[in-house]
């Protein structure tokens, strides 16, 4: 259900018909909670299972319509194209730029070797302020990879008929884009067969956490009715193309385990 919301984009009717030919009969109201559980529960893992952040930081900014109300959605990408974070705000001045800023070192410290963002001063200024010693890049062409990376955005707003409010907004794409960066292949880096290899490595990984979050939940319903059992500790491992070398400009080919 959270690979159909968040990484083919359907809408809750569809779900919902999806599971009704499965036997599972439900209404679209029980499909939106689920989403919002069990997707915070695949963000996290795959979170977790994610390397270090690259050196070089791409930003940007787009305007998202909420009820009427302009707010703008910035979004930090790396040179890979892997979303760093996401945050919803109604500005679009320094401040608000420098609170990014913070938010980004926050969660994937240490700070980049290089930041690119578009010509606008306030992106200057809250460099200066947060980040004094990383080298900064304003270009419109540059920054390419953080405006793409908004695509996948759009197509999922179209479905949903854009968002109701600025918390449903941040709770979707909290979950929505670490999924996709798990999905997130460079097509054009890779031959057709390295392509399907790190597509099934991929299909692997996420069948992996969906086995790691059905066990934690059964593990969770069993110790509500039976606290002596508590928490118990699941060992992950990572997929290859997430392994690979991000600092590379090209990939190599997936390597067979020991012989």
């Amino acid at each position: 259900m959270a690979l159909a919301l968040f990484r083919f984009a359907l809408g809750l009717r569809m779900v919902e018909e999806l599971l009704a030919a499965r036997g599972i009969i439900l209404s679209p109201k029980t499909v939106r909670p689920w989403a919002g559980k069990f997707g915070r529960q695949f963000a996290n893992q795959i979170r977790r299972r994610l390397p270090r952040a690259g050196d070089k930081w791409h930003l940007d900014e787009v305007v998202l319509e909420i009820a009427g109300v302009k707010h703008w959605l910035w979004r930090a990408v790396d040179q890979t194209g892997i979303v760093l974070d996401v945050l919803v705000q109604r500005r679009r001045d320094t401040p608000a730029a420098q609170r990014m800023l913070r938010q980004l070192l926050k969660k994937q410290m240490p700070p980049p070797r290089v930041m690119i963002t578009d010509k606008l001063a306030r992106d200057g200024a809250a460099k200066r302020d947060v980040m004094p010693g990383v080298e900064h890049r304003q270009h419109k062409g540059l920054n390419n990879r953080a405006e793409n990376s908004h695509q996948p955005r759009r197509r999922r707003e179209r479905q949903i008929k854009q968002f109701k409010s600025a918390g449903q907004a941040r709770r979707f794409l909290s979950a929505h884009d670490p999924i996709n960066n798990l999905f997130h292949l460079r097509r054009d880096h890779l031959t057709a067969a390295e392509h399907r290899a790190s597509r099934t490595q991929t299909s692997r990984g996420w069948a992996e956490i969906s086995s790691v979050i059905t066990a934690a939940s059964s593990l969770a319903h069993a110790a509500s009715r039976c606290p002596s059992l508590g928490p118990q500790p699941v060992k992950l491992t990572m997929p290859w193309q997430i392994c690979r070398n991000r600092h590379s400009s090209t990939t190599s080919r997936p390597t067979s385990g020991p012989q």
